[in-house]
């Protein structure tokens, strides 16, 4: 089994993008280069850099996880990625 990761980039217009993927650095390029980037981040290129990357052993995890970042406010989610730079 591939493992995923949980993953946030900062967009040109300083918005945060959270997703999962098993392979973040394709994913990071498509956001910038392709049709396959979400259509969230097609309108805010380029995509800086991926800001927070968590890994976990199964889609199931990752995506749990995905969900209880995405719940958080803008200054906490800020706050997690300072904490693990």
């Amino acid at each position: 089994m591939n493992p995923w990761y949980l993953y946030v980039v900062r967009c040109a217009d300083d918005t945060l993008y959270t997703g999962i993927t098993t392979d973040p650095a394709r994913r990071l390029w498509e956001h910038n280069n392709s049709k396959r980037g979400a259509k969230y981040t097609q309108t805010r290129r380029p995509v800086r850099d991926i800001v927070l990357l968590e890994y976990f052993i199964d889609r199931s995890a990752a995506q749990k996880a995905e969900r209880k970042f995405k719940k958080l406010k803008r200054q906490q989610k800020e706050a997690i990625i300072h904490e693990n730079r």
